[in-house]
């Protein structure tokens, strides 16, 4: 099946403006932009047949562009990345049967993250919409529950049943645990992370949905789809031994820059 990768990308974030320009230096104190470290993280997954960047702003195009990456001006109206990247399907003429959309925040994600991910999609002909889940480790945990003590919004959290359909997401830290986790013990809390794939059927139908109640409090675009009825299946991805964080607020870079530290990332 051929798979489409888009890069959603905007410059006027409300929790932090211009984040996709983002400078975050790896091991040797090289400094590349959050976009290009998202699109470098794109262009190491395998099976895929291409890797767009979907904007608005001619800065991030040309930052883009600068680097190598295609891009695709898509309208100022999107309101988040899954309506970005339904429109850039729909300009670009895609006939990907796959369409992933790896968000721009999330640099550190590993390829077999999508790559688990396109083969749920292709043994699931069911799923809508499928998107990862990491178990936490109770370093990962605590971050999330300082974070939410310090009134930051950070990473979000999935719960879904036994057949591996979500049930809900959440930036509030579910399910409740009354429980003290060392940092390397596993903890039955799991990490959504920021990565999706969609049926374009599925994907061209979510701009006419209205935004439900759900969404509008969360603010998680995933949430649409599950208010409309449909299935949204989360794929358990493995860690390997990488760290895994997404940068939400200004707060995180140094968190990234420390973690490609540690792991040899460049």
């Amino acid at each position: 099946m051929s798979v489409l990768i888009v890069i959603p990308a905007r410059y006027a974030s409300t929790r932090y403006p211009a984040k996709p320009l983002a400078e975050l230096k790896g091991c040797t104190g090289v400094g590349r932009s959050l976009i290009q470290r998202a699109w470098e993280a794109a262009s190491a997954v395998s099976g895929v047949d291409r890797v767009v960047v979907a904007t608005d702003d001619d800065r991030i195009k040309h930052a883009a562009e600068a680097f190598g990456a295609e891009v695709v001006m898509t309208p100022e109206s999107c309101a988040n990345g899954t309506e970005r990247c339904a429109s850039a399907y729909d300009i670009l003429g895609s006939d990907a049967e796959i369409v992933v959309n790896l968000q721009g925040d999330a640099p550190l994600t590993p390829h077999w993250f999508v790559e688990d991910l396109m083969n749920a999609m292709r043994n699931t002909p069911e799923s809508d919409i499928a998107t990862p889940v990491l178990r936490c480790d109770g370093r990962a945990l605590n971050g999330f529950l300082a974070d939410r003590k310090a009134g930051r919004v950070g990473g979000t959290t999935a719960v879904f049943d036994t057949h591996m359909r979500a049930m809900y997401f959440s930036k509030e830290v579910v399910p409740f645990t009354s429980a003290t986790y060392p940092n390397e013990a596993m903890t039955p809390v799991f990490h959504h992370v920021g990565v999706y794939a969609y049926r374009p059927k599925a994907l061209a139908a979510y701009p006419t949905w209205p935004v439900g109640p759900l969404e509008q409090l969360e603010g998680l675009e995933q949430l649409r789809f599950m208010e409309q009825g449909g299935t949204v299946r989360c794929v358990e991805v493995q860690a390997k031994g990488r760290q895994f964080w997404e940068l939400n607020n200004p707060e995180d870079v140094p968190v990234l820059e420390q973690m490609m530290r540690d792991m040899g990332i460049e």
